[in-house]
């Protein structure tokens, strides 16, 4: 019997933040944290995998904003210093919680920073990119590709400027990995019909779906979230699977929620001296998050206890064996109504594992371990795979849909937001006209 597949996608994205003009400024922290706490995290845990001989397949999505701050030099420089500032300021937090029971902690971070300087000097964001880039070479790693500026493809103000957001994303894919991408994250998973034939033209085969985007889709997929769907024009679509997300992403359901794990919004930039932290605080921002978070979740109390990587550690193992067990049951339950192999769609935001959830990256890493054993009903697979795979794909409409609040457009569109959709439309008219496309509405019709 053919094993059914769990199809993970990490989507990479982050806001464009540059900023030239100040020696040091608050929101470039957002790279450079998800840089030291997730990606590099992240592929220290593949290729140890890799190492070991484990055989795994997964999708990532890198977003052209993030591409382009990756390989920015400025911004490699300022990461660079950002990993020698935090590790001086480890070894200060050594000597002032030395010998207590924060000690453990510090350690950690202290000898994650110098062995990030030491590997990757001043090419960190660069060793990102080369590093998926790499597993992607190897056969691990399937790379796809986002909007140019991460727009809400189906809120743009008209096809040209939604066509140059799709064409410029897969330009930008085709500068740092060398081919034209297969997939697509839409931004927000927001789904629409217009955006169809637009992802066509630009060579996308394959997006992903949210769950009701799928389940609400005329006629009803026989097979639900569980097998890829296509559109009438061909686009082939895989939705996510609630069941797994929600095990994963939930914070108060979730494997993240655990009392074990490293509570993330107790930082050092409140707690420690201010005048101890002062010189690696961003000018005129005040205290802020640096970073070192020294307690664990602790449950239901306002006295958060000292973290204990060591139990952290165990708690994400049994975490992982958890989660693989519980796809093989759901793989067992589908079994008995659906009418293919299945496959289990769960997308995540890549930031999620290590900078949001500490413990994130090793919980993967066990994960795809714990799939690769022999007597595991469930492998990991990616969308490439499936469609290489299924003879036969369901026609359907699907229907509008993203992964925001009420899963619609409501977040994005209402009373509090209403006044920037003119200044949107403006920006958008002057990207097409930068993309140099050349695409009017009618050229679309």
């Amino acid at each position: 019997m053919k094993k059914a597949a769990w199809l993970l996608l990490l989507h990479c994205h982050l806001p464009f933040v540059r900023h030239p003009e100040h020696e040091t400024f608050l929101e470039e922290n957002w790279l450079f944290e998800a840089v030291t706490e997730a990606y590099l995290p992240l592929l220290e845990s593949f290729n140890r995998l890799m190492e070991k001989g484990v055989g795994f397949r997964i999708t990532v999505s890198i977003s052209p904003p993030l591409c382009e701050m990756l390989a920015d030099e400025l911004l490699q420089q300022r990461c660079a210093r950002y990993i020698a500032e935090r590790a001086e300021l480890c070894g200060k937090e050594l000597k002032r919680l030395g010998g207590t029971d924060f000690e453990r902690c510090v350690k950690l971070y202290l000898e994650r920073y110098r062995r990030q300087l030491r590997t990757y000097g001043e090419n960190a964001g660069e060793a990102v990119l080369e590093g998926f880039k790499r597993l992607k070479e190897a056969g691990a790693v399937e790379l796809i590709t986002s909007a140019a500026t991460h727009a809400l493809l189906p809120l743009c103000h008209n096809r040209a400027s939604a066509f140059a957001q799709i064409e410029q994303g897969c330009r930008c894919y085709e500068r740092y990995f060398g081919e034209r991408p297969q997939g697509m994250w839409l931004p927000e998973c927001a789904y629409s019909p217009d955006i169809v034939p637009l992802l066509l033209r630009s060579g996308i085969r394959y997006t992903f779906l949210e769950t009701h985007g799928a389940l609400l889709a005329d006629p009803t997929p026989a097979n639900g979230v569980f097998a890829p769907l296509s559109t009438t024009e061909g686009l082939v679509l895989f939705a996510r699977d609630p069941q797994s997300s929600k095990q994963v992403w939930s914070g108060d359901e979730g494997y993240p929620g655990d009392p074990s794990y490293r509570e993330f919004f107790r930082d050092a930039g409140y707690d420690a001296p201010y005048e101890h932290i002062a010189p690696y605080l961003s000018a005129g921002a005040g205290r802020h998050p640096l970073g070192l978070k020294y307690h664990r979740i602790s449950g239901e109390t306002p006295e958060k206890l000292p973290s204990d990587p060591a139990a952290a550690e165990k708690r994400a193992g049994e975490h992982a064996r958890h989660f693989v067990v519980q796809r093989n049951k759901q793989v067992e339950e589908l079994s008995d109504y659906t009418g293919t192999t299945p496959v289990i769609v769960s997308p995540y935001d890549a930031e999620l594992f290590g900078h949001w959830w500490y413990e994130g990256p090793r919980f993967l890493e066990r994960v795809l371990e714990e799939m690769d054993a022999p007597d595991n009903c469930v492998r990991t697979a990616t969308a490439a795979d499936r469609l290489a795979e299924t003879e036969k794909i369901q026609v359907c409409n699907p229907s509008p849909s993203t992964w925001g609040y009420q899963g619609y457009y409501d977040i994005w569109v209402s009373g509090s937001n209403d006044w920037i959709y003119r200044h949107l439309a403006a920006a958008e008219e002057k990207m097409v006209q930068i993309a140099g496309r050349g695409c009017g509405n009618n050229d679309l019709r």
